[in-house]
């Protein structure tokens, strides 16, 4: 499976790539899917380019991707959209339109309160476990570990093409020790986004690629757009393992 991370926390001072409103971002969605993509993850952002878990800002936002495509739809919970992990749970419980997965940071304080907010409205939920932290750890203390919909490996901090497989093996190592039992997304950030997306293919692992996780495609030249990028995985990898 290849999901495309259409923004993340970028916003348009970085790259004229990044998809900022509904409309922008259903009509990458639209163009990713057509080139590839079996899931999209999204970053729903205030006018003025902020993340938020608002529902004003998460109902339009998943709506209109949701109406572009025909695959599930995914938002963020970063800690950095709503710090308090007790009002991300609220702003949970207020949303009118329901993505049908949201990514919870497993190392940010209060991840079970915020899974435990998703779970309770019916959305799945990508334990997100990032190399280099308590993440790992702190996921298999958690009693939500079975229920999660899949695990994301996420080499975020390693950002060398040269050492971020290394790292990335090494937290699938760590996340092979926990019995959760639920299918793992491996993917990597910026300059080790590539070669991690290479290793998940030669692993038979789901990963993903977007804007989110880097601005250039293999070559070093600035993609256009998710399009591209889903592209170049899709050759790269000849496909991703279904999961």
């Amino acid at each position: 499976m290849l999901q495309v991370c259409l923004n993340g926390p970028r916003t348009a001072a970085g790259s004229g790539a990044v998809p900022m409103t509904p409309a922008a971002l259903a009509e990458a969605a639209r163009r990713a899917v057509a080139a590839g993509a079996q899931d999209v993850h999204l970053h729903p952002k205030t006018p003025c380019g902020q993340d938020s878990l608002s529902p004003r800002v998460v109902g339009p936002a998943v709506a209109a991707v949701r109406e572009a495509v025909d695959v599930p739809v995914g938002v963020t919970t970063g800690a950095w959209a709503e710090p308090d992990a007790a009002r991300r749970a609220e702003r949970i419980a207020s949303w009118t339109v329901l993505p049908d997965h949201a990514s919870v940071n497993w190392h940010e304080p209060g991840a079970d309160t915020v899974a435990a907010a998703l779970l309770a409205r019916g959305v799945g939920v990508e334990a997100g476990i990032w190399a280099g932290t308590e993440a790992a750890a702190r996921f298999a203390a958690s009693p939500l570990a079975p229920r999660v919909l899949r695990v994301l490996a996420e080499v975020i901090g390693d950002t060398d093409p040269v050492t971020a497989p290394a790292t990335a093996r090494a937290l699938l190592a760590e996340l092979a020790a926990i019995p959760h039992g639920r299918p793992v997304l491996l993917h990597g950030h910026d300059g080790g986004a590539w070669p991690v997306l290479q290793l998940a293919g030669e692993l038979g692992l789901a990963s993903r690629i977007g804007i989110e996780d880097t601005l250039v495609l293999p070559d070093g030249t600035p993609a256009g757009g998710n399009d591209e990028l889903v592209g170049e995985a899709v050759w790269l990898t000849g496909g991703l393992a279904a999961g």
